[in-house]
């Protein structure tokens, strides 16, 4: 069919002029009914124009869509791609978490896209100001699907889908991958036959010959990755000389860079025909790459790609691997969800891999299927050939998989006592009936009904979520009365954070500690930094993380021998967290520290609002302060001047190493002294600016005395005032190092009341105490000494 025949007034948002035979096929259920749409069709068969075709609908009605792609990488491509909206005066809006968000961007765009994580998070924040574009969405299209059965984002998007269908109730357009069992979505997402679709591999562009090939084991792990780098180059080779093209996946972003020079001397020494360098062009192009190893590979015909390289990095591999100029390339299996790059030979060569969270892991079969469906280049090649590279005791596992593919799985099942919570949290659910009705929404509710031996489906199931829901109430979460039922501050906070429940559960019994130990003597057990550490390295959420024999050392030279309660896993954790927070974290532990601090970080964030919430502001204070030296990596008297607009770890470290430890330092050097320091004029001026928004206390004691009789009893007043940027903050007052006074107050000026005795003492000490729970800034103290005379 002829693009112009069937969306005239669309014609420019297509980059070809007719549809194919599959897009043909799912174009009256489209255009031409208002039903959902499930179509299951194989990897580069066209379905990225079923999508845009749904789109085109949806905004021809003046309505809005909304895009889930499965990978922030791909939102950026589909921001790229679909300027061609935006040239017809469509607004095309990608809201991720690593862009500031627009409200009134997001509002009025006409096509929103988002990853399932950041659409979760705005179907959760839908009634609030920043997030209520969310409830206008009138056309919702899945990408990838196939999602669904991912052990670690398959159950976000699923109640994130269901919970969009119940806010708003949008149009879903639901596409994948081949499945098995695409009759189970299209029930859960109330498609009928009329509008679901499996095509087969006859509409495969290019025809597909998958197998699986072994390798021999070798003395140790490192050796056999090289074994099977040589079986990938022996199954590359005849393509490569016939001019074809081969992407080889690799476990990780290191592997891509090894696995590409040894490549380029292995292919030397086999001397296979490669590389451009008499192109010119092309040499001067790859001398802009800012990758030093990928500016030399390239050259040679030798690429590797990864989300680590930088963005244009990225882009020139992809163009030139599009164009030929790059004939081998070795990839993470980031890009087979990303962008569409084709090649005629494709190779896994690493079917396990090592998570910083989980250890060593098999590849999710979902990800083998579409690393796979990426061989065959339609209008270059007859055939796409594709492989496997395996041991021998996992051959028939992936022969089973090639064979009869992966039917799609609820992940709910594993984590439905969270995401029920968060439900209740939202208000989506308010009563036990609601309960079932929101289970009828998922596809785990769908999937029992066609697998009820695997899902404990009919009375069993609803046995198993109401035993849910009285574990919620058992356990703090959840409040019932009757049949009504309301989440708890718990309940809340933990929904808030995308916390497991035991996680959750931890950090309010240390918010509990921390309370009981504001009303205990003064020789009660101090809850001091490392209690914070310990308490977010023993989260569920580090369960699975390992530690390998080679870094065992590394971690009891951090730990010593202590912490001997703790498993490996989270003794790695821990030192990962304590050598961080002054920047000297071993090179043993480097390759898992970003990804376990990154996770700790947040854990940090959410265990801080635990504090804020549950305890004494000053415990909230000391989760900040810690929170921050992770972060930054900087130590305990100077981690105040990241609470300074503007300064991160470099400059922190560098103002810190000139004697410059807190804000009211840089206040005192100002501008001048700053630039003394090493900073710039221009920085120097606003990071003395913002020094000045932050709150500068000061303590009025009025007449205090300084003597009082044994048995008096006077009361007296102390005036605390804050002469710079407000903030909340939790004020204090000791006696001796006994609790007297505590209150909370957004810090302008208040007094506090305080009881000056004669008790049986030589003297009182009184100490007022000013902690801000939400900045690291170190506690603001000052005493006075009175006699008993």
């Amino acid at each position: 069919m002829a693009v112009e025949e069937v969306v005239a007034d669309f014609a420019d948002a297509f980059p070809f002029e007719r549809f194919n035979e599959m897009q043909s096929a799912a174009l009256p259920a489209l255009l031409n009914r208002e039903d959902n749409v499930v179509v299951s069709a194989p990897t580069a068969s066209g379905k990225t124009a079923l999508a845009e075709l749904a789109i085109c609908k949806t905004l021809a009605a003046g309505g809005t869509a909304l895009f889930l792609a499965p990978l922030r990488a791909l939102t950026n491509e589909k921001e790229s791609e679909w300027e061609r909206f935006e040239e017809m005066g469509y607004s095309v809006y990608v809201v991720t978490g690593e862009r500031d968000l627009s409200p009134r961007r997001a509002e009025r765009a006409d096509i929103l896209v988002m990853t399932p994580e950041k659409a979760d998070s705005a179907t959760r924040k839908h009634d609030t100001p920043r997030y209520s574009f969310i409830t206008g969405v009138d056309c919702c299209v899945i990408d990838e699907v196939h999602l669904l059965d991912s052990d670690r984002r398959g159950a976000v998007l699923e109640v994130t889908v269901s919970r969009l269908r119940r806010l708003c109730d949008p149009r879903v357009v639901a596409l994948s991958a081949t499945m098995p069992n695409i009759r189970d979505v299209a029930e859960w997402l109330d498609a009928p036959d009329e509008t679901t679709f499996a095509f087969g591999d006859e509409y495969r562009p290019v025809p597909l010959n998958a197998d699986v090939k072994t390798y021999s084991h070798g003395e140790n792990a490192f050796a056999d990755k090289y074994r099977r780098l040589y079986r990938a180059l022996d199954l590359s080779e005849p393509h490569i000389r016939d001019e074809g093209q081969c992407l080889v996946f690799v476990s990780s972003r290191q592997d891509t860079v090894q696995a590409a020079k040894k490549a380029r001397d292995e292919l030397t020494e086999r001397d296979i025909p490669m590389g451009a360098r008499g192109d010119y062009d092309f040499h001067t192009d790859a001398a802009e790459l800012s990758n030093d190893t990928l500016r030399q590979s390239v050259l040679d015909g030798v690429g590797f790609h990864h989300a680590g390289l930088a963005r244009e990095d990225k882009n020139r591999v992809e163009q030139w691997f599009k164009e030929g100029k790059i004939q081998l390339l070795f990839s993470t299996s980031t890009l087979a969800w990303g962008v569409n790059l084709p090649a005629r030979c494709v190779v896994i060569r690493d079917t396990k891999l090592h998570d910083p969270l989980e250890g060593e892991v098999d590849m999710s079969p979902l990800d083998v299927l579409q690393m796979l469906g990426r061989a065959g280049r339609p209008g270059y090649d007859d055939m796409g050939y594709a492989w496997v590279v395996c041991d021998r005791s996992d051959a028939d596992k992936y022969r089973r998989l090639l064979r009869d593919g992966k039917e799609i799985e609820s992940r709910l099942a594993a984590e439905l006592d969270a995401h029920l919570n968060a439900e209740i949290a939202l208000g989506t659910i308010g009563d036990v009936d609601d309960v079932m009705d929101w289970l009828e929404t998922t596809f785990y509710y769908a999937r029992a009904q066609s697998a009820p031996e695997d899902y404990d489906a009919g009375s069993d199931l609803r046995e198993r979520v109401s035993a849910t829901l009285s574990e919620l109430v058992a356990d703090g979460f959840v409040e019932q009365d009757g049949l009504r039922i309301e989440p708890t501050r718990l309940g809340h906070l933990a929904s808030k954070f995308y916390l497991r429940l035991e996680t959750a559960r931890r950090f309010a019994d240390l918010a509990e500690r921390c309370e009981a130990e504001s009303d205990a003597d003064n020789d009660a057990a101090a809850i001091d930094t490392d209690d914070l550490l310990r308490t977010v390295a023993g989260a569920t959420e580090f369960d699975s993380v390992s530690a390998r024999s080679d870094e065992q050392d590394a971690v009891n030279a951090v730990l010593g021998s202590g912490e001997s309660d703790l498993d490996a896993g989270q003794r790695k954790v821990l030192a990962i967290l304590r050598s961080g927070m002054t920047g000297t974290t071993p090179t043993e532990l480097k390759s898992d520290a970003w990804v376990i601090r990154q996770n700790a970080l947040r854990l940090l964030a959410a265990l801080r609002e635990f504090l804020d919430n549950l305890a004494p502001a000053r415990f909230a204070n000391l989760a900040c302060r810690v929170e921050a030296r992770v972060e930054h990596g900087i130590s305990a008297d100077a981690v105040g001047l990241t609470a300074i607009d503007g300064v991160g770890s470099g400059r922190a470290n560098k103002l810190a190493a000139k004697g410059l430890r807190s804000p009211a330092d840089v206040l005192k050097a100002g501008v001048s002294g700053l630039e003394s320091a090493g900073l710039s004029e221009g920085v120097a001026e606003q990071v003395a600016a913002n020094a000045r928004d932050l709150p500068v206390v000061v303590v009025d004691w009025g007449d205090f005395p300084e003597a009082v009789a044994p048995g008096d009893h006077e009361m007296r007043e102390v005036t605390v005032a804050n002469n710079g940027g407000g903030a909340r903050a939790g004020l204090r007052v000791t006696v001796n190092g006994r609790e007297m006074t505590a209150k909370p107050s957004y810090l302008g000026q208040t007094t506090l009341p305080v009881a000056v005795f004669g008790a049986d003492a030589d003297e009182l000490t009184f100490t007022v105490e000013v902690t801000f729970p939400n900045r690291p800034l170190p506690p603001v103290t000052q005493s006075r000494t009175v006699r008993i005379r």
